[in-house]
């Protein structure tokens, strides 16, 4: 497997990502990470169009479903696996790519912000781009931050991943009929996720199995 998705075609990213999903799929379900996994899957096609505007020098805010934007920021299959392994699936952090994460739902959006602003004092010409899940969308911490950016016309982009769930239940059911219209700084692309809000749909026995380490 190449270390990364550098240098390869639009085909191929998502052949490579899908790969690397079901690996991991597999060390979940053969009870080799203890650890609450959330899997990628459904919107690569989505992802990768996002991240051909998104250059080397920009800063990415992702979410506990982080996976494949490391990936597609240039991260490293095997550093990323090892992040996995260790229990740390929701809490993906490269400095070196200007990478982060965050497993609280709408904790990254006012640090965006935040760093959007000194990236407009600084004059510097990279951007911001933060991930959210339409349950995020929900918090008053994303509409402050939200508020902040269009009003002060800073560099960063919201995007929404809406698969119509906050853990699994759907808008409908959350706020009715009630849709909110942002500013431009906030895109949405909706998908339908392959796999539930954590794990696979498989009962899996974790209980020969401690947490620290996979046992292979």
């Amino acid at each position: 497997m190449s270390p990364n998705l550098k240098n390869l075609s639009d085909e191929e990213k998502e052949i490579k990502m899908i790969e690397f999903v079901k690996e991991i799929v597999e060390l979940w379900e053969a009870a080799k990470i203890p650890y609450p996994i959330h899997f990628s899957g459904g919107n690569e096609k989505e992802l990768i169009k996002i991240f051909s505007e998104i250059k080397e020098g920009d800063y990415v805010f992702s979410t506990h479903r982080g996976h494949y934007h490391y990936l597609l920021k240039g991260g490293d299959f095997e550093k990323l696996k090892e992040f996995i392994l260790r229990g740390d699936s929701m809490h993906i952090f490269d400095k070196d790519l200007k990478f982060l994460t965050s497993a609280i739902v709408a904790g990254t959006p006012s640090i965006a912000a935040g760093v959007a602003y000194a990236l407009k004092k600084k004059n510097s010409e990279n951007k911001v781009w933060c991930f959210i899940g339409d349950g995020a969308e929900d918090e008053g911490h994303f509409y402050e931050a939200v508020r902040y950016v269009d009003g002060w016309d800073l560099p960063c982009t919201f995007i929404i991943e809406d698969n119509d769930r906050s853990v699994e239940t759907p808008k409908s059911e959350r706020y009715g009929k009630s849709q909110i219209q942002w500013p431009s700084c906030v895109r949405r692309y909706m998908y339908k996720p392959k796999y539930p809000h954590v794990a696979t749909e498989n009962w899996v026995d974790f209980s020969g199995m401690k947490a620290g380490g996979p046992s292979f």
